[in-house]
């Protein structure tokens, strides 16, 4: 396996062209905010003074975790293959937001404790009925996690798109999620660990126990890749994988919440150049979401106190990467309107 090797979308001259062109609209400079920026992100990452968005796609991965053995969930593993149908069904959220905002969908089960058979609409990459308990051992032996990063990369490979944004579907991955933010950034078990699927107060403790005793045993991990095997899931490593081969194809990386920012986490500390082709899409409700964007000195583009997973504050913010590059393309620029400009 390769991992893609990344390289800064850093440009001196475009990033001065693009902030000029940006200036020069009929304006106040700043006054778009954020979508400023997202418009200047974008420009860099396409490489391009008019950058353009013509085709996105959400990609949810679902995937079971054996750490539910632990009592860890409010909701019984069987909601994930359940709500796997419910994606092919057309019936979840992520499935009205896409199709409201014309967004590709695709459903992968990248390891799912269910058997499917062959169903129209589901990309088959199970690599087994869910990950092992680690609370007891590894969630993953070495080949799994390496195959399910080739997987991701795989399927990024495949498809022809501008943005690509990530979600999931996995009871458990919070726990996942929570252990790896804990072992990438050092902060504290207990402000990485939230409510997840709804636990009340003493559900989150227990949780906490888990995770905290969990990295005990595991002590002497310590490489994002054996950080990602041990406490990961078969979708947060394929994310990892699909990120880092979009970055390495210069599309623009949609970061959705809690559980894919996890495996935004191990992609960046492969190669941190992945953050320049990332916007993030919201600051979701999860416990622990804000500190993991604060760690990754990211800017989230929205607060809607989301936590639902799915890909879905991704799929909400498509409008306003859509938005920054229409005003970078559409606007009239002071001479073209015949505006005059600030005189002091």
């Amino acid at each position: 396996m390769r991992l893609p090797q990344l390289s800064s979308t850093q440009d001196e001259a475009l990033a001065s062209a693009l902030q000029a062109m940006i200036d020069n609209k009929t304006k106040p400079q700043g006054s778009l905010g954020v979508l400023e920026f997202v418009a200047h992100r974008i420009g860099l990452i396409q490489k391009s003074r008019a950058p353009r968005i013509d085709r996105a796609a959400v990609v949810v991965f679902a995937a079971d975790h054996g750490i539910v053995a632990e009592n860890i969930s409010a909701y019984p593993q069987s909601v994930t293959w359940q709500m796997v149908e419910n994606f092919l069904q057309q019936g979840a959220a992520i499935n009205v937001f896409a199709r409201q905002n014309d967004c590709a969908l695709h459903i992968v089960d990248a390891g799912v404790n269910h058997d499917f058979g062959g169903r129209a609409g589901l990309i088959d990459r199970k690599l087994g009925p869910g990950t092992r308990n680690f609370a007891e051992e590894p969630a993953m032996s070495v080949a799994q996690c390496e195959q399910a990063l080739q997987y991701g990369m795989d399927l990024v490979e495949a498809t022809h798109i501008d943005v690509i944004g990530f979600g999931e579907m996995g009871i458990g991955n919070t726990t996942a999620a929570a252990a790896i933010m804990h072992k990438i950034t050092g902060i504290a078990v207990g402000e990485c660990v939230g409510a997840g699927t709804g636990l009340a107060a003493e559900g989150i403790r227990h949780k906490q126990r888990v995770i905290e005793q969990a990295v005990q045993r595991h002590a002497g991990v310590d490489t994002p890749l054996d950080i990602l095997r041990t406490f990961g899931g078969f979708e947060i490593a394929m994310i990892a994988g699909a990120m880092l081969k979009a970055a390495e194809r210069r599309m623009v990386l949609l970061i959705d919440g809690f559980i894919v920012t996890s495996a935004l986490l191990a992609a960046a500390k492969l190669q941190p150049a992945i953050l320049d082709y990332c916007l993030f899409s919201h600051c979701s409700d999860e416990h622990g979401h804000r500190r993991m964007l604060q760690y990754l000195d990211a800017r989230p583009l929205m607060q809607l106190d989301l936590r639902l997973g799915e890909g879905t504050g991704s799929a909400l913010a498509l409008p306003l990467l859509h938005a920054a590059v229409n005003f970078l393309a559409q606007m009239a620029t002071f001479s073209s309107a015949q505006v005059s400009e600030k005189s002091a």
